[in-house]
């Protein structure tokens, strides 16, 4: 029975380790704008956090004036940094002029005009017998 056991869990375990195929260039982009967006957003997070401490140090002084005491020094601390809005990294990179991305064109060369010179007139009784 153990000897079962072990060759059905050897059997799933090696299907497991593997390995998967290369990422693609998407997948790599965004794999790449999720790491930028997760910085930002510890950017965002420190900076609330920075405003909020401020406010209640500001709080803690006004109370303590309030009450008569005197405050104690200020520590010095660096001002709080704004982030600024989120811009994507990947999209700086995959804005291309729509001649680099050949998207208005097919890839082969032309032979012929797109259109003909042909009258409705002509057209209609091409397709008669």
């Amino acid at each position: 029975m153990r000897v079962a056991l072990a060759l059905v869990t050897a059997a799933f375990a090696s299907s497991a380790l593997a390995t998967l195929p290369p990422p693609t260039e998407d997948a790599k982009m965004r794999a790449m704008d999720t790491a930028a967006k997760a910085v930002w957003s510890d950017k965002v997070a420190s900076y609330k956090t920075c405003l909020a401490m401020e406010r209640t140090v500001d709080a803690y002084r006004r109370g303590l004036k309030a009450e008569g005491k005197e405050a104690p020094a200020p520590v010095p601390t660096p001002a709080c940094a704004d982030p600024g809005p989120y811009v994507s990294p990947v999209t700086a990179m995959a804005d291309k002029p729509l001649e680099a991305s050949g998207a208005h064109s097919p890839p082969e060369t032309a032979t012929a005009p797109p259109s003909q010179n042909k009258t409705a007139d002509q057209v209609s009784k091409a397709g008669k017998p």
